[in-house]
């Protein structure tokens, strides 16, 4: 039964990370599609010669700010003294379609939009729609609120991206606007949508000065927060756990170890947490679940540091009582932490060495737990069978 038990045990240890890895495979889609370029800083996108491929005035934008704004969605936008905007989307592209829209609340329903696509024939397709509600049927091609100039919209394919390129005037300065951005791995069929594969919505500030191309902005911010993330809720708080679970015979060195191992872990995780809030704070981006599973991960690790000061003795009636709680809470963290280091990854639209190198990692973890484990039992075996018997005369 200690057997059984053990295994138990090791098994709640790893799961919650090796069950992440399964229920939350990021999804493969058009538009976050790697190339060479996924995961490169901000300005390895902004650096294209728009002028080599796009028509006047689109390819020789002055004071223009360009971001990587979501996946591999690179927004370049300049705004005129007389209100009139100029915008030039692109994003990785191979079938489907690539919508950018607004919106007075960030949300679908009444949203006017800007999609294109390349036809399966090869034609360059971009219409205005109107989103009246949330089925194919009642986003409408050719209608919208969005007042284009005279200066037709245009859409081509440049390498592996697909450019959507159009002007919009305006009565007063554009300022702080929610914009919705969105892709479809399906063609369009006699100008019906097909539904999204993804989408998400971020605050734009438009009346933004223009920053040089080569900033690492919001790029830096990102791959900080995932790094910090990662080697906190990844790989501190999981060795840490796992000095508690295996270390138990070296007393009171697995203790002292795993105290130090936690707290360090903690610390990592929280610095992980306020760059991810500093980010959202300038991007404002659409990312709710995400946010909402680190601040309840983080609640539950602080719930765990505040148990090191009320840790009953050994002779206390509640030690057992706390053993479990500690345990079971120390698990669940783990979990939340995986989950949401699998769910950044995919809403950060991260390389693919991100997802081979925490794929290594969260491996690396099992393997270590799985070889500890039985380690630990034949430990255990062997010294059941060197206890002598007890023997009736």
């Amino acid at each position: 039964m200690a057997s059984l038990r053990s295994a138990v045990q090791i098994l709640l240890l790893i799961f919650p990370l090796f069950a992440s890895d399964l229920l939350l495979q990021p999804k493969c889609f058009v538009a976050g599609a790697n190339d060479s370029k996924t995961g490169n800083s901000e300005s390895d996108f902004c650096n294209d010669d728009l002028s080599s491929f796009l028509p006047p005035p689109y390819g020789n934008l002055s004071s223009v700010r360009c971001q990587l704004v979501w996946n591999t969605f690179v927004l370049r936008h300049s705004q005129s003294k007389d209100h009139v905007i100029t915008f030039v989307l692109s994003a990785l592209y191979t079938t489907g379609w690539v919508g950018i829209g607004f919106s007075k609340n960030g949300k679908m329903l009444g949203a006017s939009a800007m999609v294109g696509w390349i036809s399966k024939t090869g034609h360059a397709r971009i219409k205005q729609y109107h989103a009246k509600g949330y089925t194919p049927s009642e986003v409408i091609p050719g209608k919208g609120n969005l007042n284009l100039t005279d200066i037709p919209p245009v859409v081509v394919l440049n390498g592996a991206n697909i450019y959507l390129a159009f002007q919009l005037k305006f009565t007063a300065p554009l300022e702080q606007q929610p914009t919705l951005l969105a892709f479809g791995s399906r063609y369009p069929i006699n100008h019906v949508l097909s539904i999204h594969d993804d989408k998400t919505t971020l605050v734009i500030d438009y009346s933004a000065a223009a920053i040089p191309s080569n900033s690492g902005g919001h790029g830096k911010m990102k791959k900080s927060h995932g790094i910090l993330g990662i080697f906190g809720w990844g790989f501190i708080l999981p060795v840490g756990a796992m000095v508690a679970r295996f270390l138990k015979h070296k007393e009171p060195l697995w203790y002292y170890l795993h105290t130090v191992i936690q707290f360090t872990g903690f610390l990592i995780a929280l610095a992980g947490v306020v760059v991810g809030q500093a980010l959202y704070n300038q991007m404002h981006a659409d990312v709710a679940a995400h946010k909402g599973i680190g601040y309840f991960a983080l609640t539950l690790s602080i719930i765990q540091i505040l148990a090191f000061f009320i840790r009953p003795n050994k002779d206390s009636k509640f030690r057992r009582l706390w053993d479990v709680y500690h345990r079971t809470f120390g698990v669940i963290t783990l979990f939340f932490g995986a989950v949401n280091i699998v769910f950044g990854i995919h809403l950060g639209g991260a390389g693919s060495e991100w997802k081979i190198g925490y794929g290594f990692l969260l491996g690396t973890i099992i393997v270590a737990a799985t070889v500890l484990q039985v380690l630990s039992m034949l430990r255990t075996s062997q010294k059941s069978a060197q206890s002598p018997a007890f023997q009736m005369n």
